[in-house]
């Protein structure tokens, strides 16, 4: 556990943990790190997923353990939501933002490197499964759906075109475009890809370090809860359900595994583009960050 703690999880965090400093002590603007977010959003983070899709062999996939994870997302998201709204009596944006919190997983940008560190490429086939799936399906939604709850009168199509001019939904859709087809990448192409896709973990990690340390960061009650439910509910629920399917052993724990990470920054980015508070959503990702590397280290 501490070996991999040391040298597999916390190098990784530590990029996040490096931006939360310099944020917190000026030296790096959220201005500027606003930048090398876009930067990494528009350039990065697609020449990092292009030749994931493309390369993937669909055959190894085990799409019944995919949707035993999926409707493990659907019950805990409804769940939460109801809490939220019933419990604690936040507004609708922000318990369905707080709620995404719980079941979106920073899986890109965080635990994919994290199991390729661990296990190998070979052996991180089903986070590289989830990937997609959240990459695809998830942020989809949730763009979708945020855009629609809002109220501002673009209505689903303008959700919709914007989803179409989304950099790494292009590189999924090229991707999977490529795979289907069964063309291979040209190997200049592959060494390119790689050369830029390296740096976009620690850039968007680093840059989203540093814009959340603007941000209140002490736990009250509905933090609390969400991060507990994000991390203790979320990967308890997907390790009961996964043995329904009888999947292979790596995909019961790399899916656990996943289910245990900390929560993706895509909740506190729609909520900043929405105006919704971000007082709570900001120090759940922050939390799930800092306590998932006890979880993670221990299902590892």
């Amino acid at each position: 556990m501490l070996h991999v703690l040391t040298h597999d999880i916390l190098p990784v965090f530590f990029m996040l943990a490096l931006g939360l400093a310099l944020g917190r002590s000026k030296v790096v603007s959220a201005a500027e790190a606003a930048t090398l977010n876009r930067v990494a959003f528009l350039i990065l983070q697609p020449a990092l997923i292009f030749p994931l899709i493309a390369r993937l062999d669909w055959s190894s996939f085990r799409v019944d353990a995919l949707a035993v994870y999926a409707a493990m997302e659907v019950l805990v998201f409804t769940l939460t939501y109801q809490l939220l709204r019933r419990v604690f009596r936040r507004e609708a944006m922000e318990a369905w933002l707080l709620s995404m919190a719980t079941v979106f997983v920073n899986t890109l940008l965080y635990i994919w490197p994290i199991s390729f560190l661990i296990y190998g490429e070979a052996a991180a086939l089903p986070v590289t499964a989830l990937v997609a799936w959240d990459s695809a399906v998830s942020f989809a939604f949730f763009i979708i759906s945020t855009d629609l709850m809002s109220g501002r009168g673009a209505g689903p199509g303008a959700a919709v075109r914007r989803l179409a001019r989304n950099p790494v939904l292009i590189a999924i859709a090229l991707g999977l475009a490529l795979n289907i087809a069964g063309l291979a990448i040209p190997a200049p192409f592959l060494t390119a890809f790689a050369f830029s896709g390296a740096a976009a973990a620690p850039l968007t990690l680093f840059a989203l370090g540093v814009i959340l340390s603007g941000h209140a960061l002490l736990p009250g009650p509905v933090v609390s809860t969400v991060t507990a439910i994000k991390l203790s509910v979320f990967p308890a629920l997907v390790w009961l359900a996964l043995p329904l399917t009888a999947p292979p052993e790596t995909w019961q724990t790399l899916f656990t595994l996943t289910a245990a990470g900390p929560s993706g920054a895509m909740a506190f980015a729609l909520a900043m583009l929405y105006g919704v508070r971000t007082d709570a959503i900001a120090p759940v990702i922050v939390w799930t960050s800092v306590l998932s590397l006890i979880s993670l280290s221990w299902l590892a």
